[in-house]
């Protein structure tokens, strides 16, 4: 009972960052039609029901794809397609309305639900819907004529925003109407870009089957540059795959990103409360499109201290490193590097020049608990080499107590206080007893 009480409240500490960074901005979900599918979905519901709850603004797009598709086929209605675009026919119009005004009644009386020992128990959550995505036809392409199928025109973006700040969730569907009076076919994931993009929205979120975007090796890529989403889609394109509702996000995450959306995020519907571990936990669950990641190494500044303080004060309290002082680190800040997951400090590393001997002291070399067993601390000595190889050094040295095994696998080799740069020399504490290794740059 004790250990699950302490994951409960580690667990809403290391939230509570991410839910007031999160409150007041607006979120775009993408749900595809395999969500809406999905054993999972009712979960979903509720876990959105507990954003809107935390004061995120939220608009939902829902997607058709699986159930135009299975309702064509009742109907003995071949799809088509051309350049993985639907090409929508009269038939297929009347089909595409039907199906998505169904789904939409569906998700709007699901976010409805405020029964007692429910998830949304007291929620009263006012889901709006409208004419909000203004469309226009796609038209011909190498003489194809895509019918119904259209693009987006114009988003009525002001009033969605007025719905929004009225606390209510905006529910979109993929059909847009135009400014003749039809109605046209829209792809869900461009919807949901476009609507990001127009409401400068702070996250584009959405689901696949698997945890995110797979690697060759089956593990989920973490964080992609939206260049990295479009070399993905390219390469299914160019080899003529179709393109799943992975890919075809992906494409629209790269969109969204490069006009100002700040991250998007691919998680997988199959496991239970992935949108709150990606969006609550600092590794988060799934894929991140982003122009910059998650995690970063650089040169610390003065506002950093806080940080670094926080890191290094356990191991200095066990006598793993020097104690030094918030006075201290504010003059010795220019020195030290960090490596910054999502605004935390998880790693840093110092860096003194003895330019006279050419040599230069790594040292105050700490890695948060929780990364330690990654290549953290690999990413910091090359770091700490490379700024050292421009200050013109050609010796590193560190006097270490306890890490003596971890610097000789990583090329340092045991030295003698005579080896040490003379004011280095005059300063050593014999009763500390440090070994001292040094490593070569040239």
């Amino acid at each position: 009972m004790k250990e699950r009480t302490t994951e409960l409240v580690d667990g809403l500490r290391h939230s509570v960052p991410y839910i007031n960074a999160h409150q007041g901005k607006t979120f775009v979900i993408l749900l595809t039609g395999a969500v809406l599918k999905s054993n999972n979905y009712a979960s979903i519901i509720s876990d959105i029901g507990l954003l809107h709850s935390l004061g995120i603004k939220l608009v939902i797009v829902n997607g058709a794809r699986n159930q135009i598709d299975e309702s064509l086929k009742n109907h003995n209605i071949q799809p088509k397609y051309h350049k993985n675009t639907r090409i929508t026919d009269a038939s297929t119009l009347e089909i595409v309305k039907q199906i998505t005004g169904l789904l939409q009644l569906n998700i709007t009386a699901s976010l409805s639900m405020s029964l007692n020992n429910t998830p949304l128990q007291g929620a009263h959550i006012n889901v709006v819907s409208g004419n909000f995505v203004i469309a226009q036809p796609l038209g011909v392409d190498d003489g194809v004529d895509y019918c119904h199928t259209g693009k987006i025109r114009r988003i009525n973006n002001e009033t969605i925003d007025e719905q929004l700040d009225r606390g209510s969730i905006v529910l979109l569907g993929p059909v847009g109407v135009s400014v003749t009076g039809e109605s046209f076919n829209l792809s869900s994931e461009d919807v949901a870009a476009e609507v990001a993009i127009r409401l400068k929205a702070d996250k584009l979120i959405s689901f696949c089957a698997e945890q995110g975007v797979l690697d060759e090796q089956q593990h989920v890529i973490t964080d992609l540059f939206p260049v990295d989403a479009d070399n993905y889609v390219n390469y299914k394109e160019q080899t003529g795959q179709y393109l799943s509702s992975e890919a075809r996000f992906l494409r629209a995450a790269s969109k969204a990103c490069r006009n100002g959306v700040r991250r998007s995020h691919l998680v997988s519907y199959l496991v239970d409360g992935s949108i709150l571990q990606e969006l609550f936990s600092r590794d988060g669950i799934g894929t991140q499109v982003s122009m910059e990641h998650s995690e970063q190494i650089r040169l610390a500044t003065i506002n950093d201290i806080g940080g670094i303080l926080e890191l290094i004060r356990p191991l200095e309290e066990q006598g793993i490193l020097v104690k030094r002082s918030r006075e201290q680190l504010e003059i010795e800040i220019d020195k030290f590097t960090i490596i910054e997951r999502d605004h935390m400090t998880i790693g840093c590393a110092a860096l003194y020049p003895y330019p006279e001997e050419k040599m230069g002291e790594m040292a105050c070399l700490a890695i948060h608990p929780q990364y330690r067993n990654s290549s953290r601390g690999d990413l910091l000595l090359e770091k700490i080499a490379e700024r050292a190889n421009n200050l013109g050094l050609e010796k590193i040295f560190v006097l270490t107590t306890r890490s003596i095994h971890w610097f000789r696998e990583k090329g340092f080799n045991p030295a003698e206080v005579d080896d040490l740069p003379i004011k280095k020399k005059q300063l050593y504490n014999y009763q500390r007893n440090s070994k001292i290794l040094m490593f070569d740059l040239i």
